[in-house]
């Protein structure tokens, strides 16, 4: 189990209560709970046995008045530190109403964290759009976040499995604005971040990165696109010369074959779907979305809200079982002296 005994437990945000959070939360206790660190999650301890037992799902519901009660309470049950939805959440329909406290569960899982009373911050997914009516201004979670762990944060999304680790340069902008957004600076900043989280997060004492090209083949020495030579390949340089192994930029369509995932830790895409693409192909149930950058971990099911799923039983728990065990593991390796 990747915790240490006296490690805080994890605390696990509700989510899009509308959505399959709240299912996979439970088949993660009943799943994996003799090889998962203890978490606790907060929501509405009644909610939740009623939904176990409609959906058939093993596991006990236990309410608990702090954080510090889960881990006794942990292998007997699902520890909850309860908090109260405005509207009884209905499976797949969204309600405005409850995004407040949404928001605000956020606010004290970081807050647990931040004080020592929880080891890190898993979060089930949101929908943004409910949280919008909401008052919520921030583009995703990772700002947020960002915003919650103060002004000199510089968040970085990893997408991470044992087999594979993925850093995108840019994320959710049209493919055509890449080549006028991409800078040698923003790729520097996310690879030195990336470089200092797998040192003291990943137990990685020598990083390796491999820069993917914007272009095909890297763009062949400017025949085919210049942004490879001219803000690409400057990034490297700099990375090699401040001591970070550093290597590219590489044809994206042969770094992510198993040979040539075995040189190196993490890759940094310099675009969206050229890094989750590969990840997704190669775990697609065992992505976890890691937080870099942050004073305090947070991982995440590398998944949505599955509205189209909630309230089945046919949501898998997989990726949060993953994303539980990661921010474990993070948190042993950050306790290390």
């Amino acid at each position: 189990m990747p915790s240490d005994a006296t490690m805080p437990p994890l605390a696990v945000t509700p989510g899009e209560p509308a959505g399959a959070g709240a299912e996979i939360a439970l088949k993660a206790w009943s799943a994996a709970r003799d090889r998962l660190p203890p978490f606790f999650l907060l929501e509405e301890p009644d909610r939740l046995a009623r939904l176990a037992e409609r959906l058939g799902i093993d596991t006990p519901v236990l309410q608990i008045g702090a954080p510090e009660a889960a881990r006794d309470a942990f292998r007997q049950g699902l520890p909850v530190l309860p908090i109260a939805f405005a509207s009884p959440p209905l499976p797949g329909q969204l309600d405005p109403a409850n995004g407040p406290a949404v928001i605000a569960a956020i606010e004290r899982a970081v807050r647990l964290t931040s004080d020592g009373d929880a080891a890190g911050v898993v979060t089930l997914p949101i929908q943004k759009s409910v949280l919008y009516e909401a008052g919520f201004r921030h583009p995703g979670h990772t700002e947020f976040l960002a915003a919650l762990a103060g002004p000199d944060v510089t968040p970085v999304m990893m997408l991470a499995a044992p087999e594979l680790r993925v850093v995108p340069v840019t994320i959710h902008i049209p493919l055509k604005r890449v080549p006028d957004v991409l800078t040698t600076k923003m790729i520097l900043t996310k690879a030195r971040i990336t470089a200092e989280a797998l040192r003291r997060d990943f137990g990685c004492a020598k990083p390796r990165l491999a820069l993917a090209g914007l272009n095909p083949h890297a763009g062949e020495d400017g025949t085919i696109g210049t942004e490879d030579r001219d803000i690409v390949a400057p990034a490297v340089a700099a990375l090699r010369a401040e001591g970070i192994d550093a290597v590219g930029p590489l044809s994206a369509d042969t770094m992510f074959h198993a040979a040539a995932r075995a040189t190196y830790d993490a890759a940094i895409c310099m675009y969206h779907d050229q890094a989750l693409i590969p990840i997704k192909t190669v775990d697609f149930w065992g992505g976890v979305n890691v937080t870099l950058g942050l004073p305090f971990i947070r991982t995440s099911p590398d998944h949505g809200t599955a509205l189209e799923l909630a309230g089945t039983g046919r949501a898998h728990a997989d990726s949060l079982i993953a994303a539980l065990t990661m921010a474990g593991a993070m948190a042993v390796a950050r306790a290390r002296p």
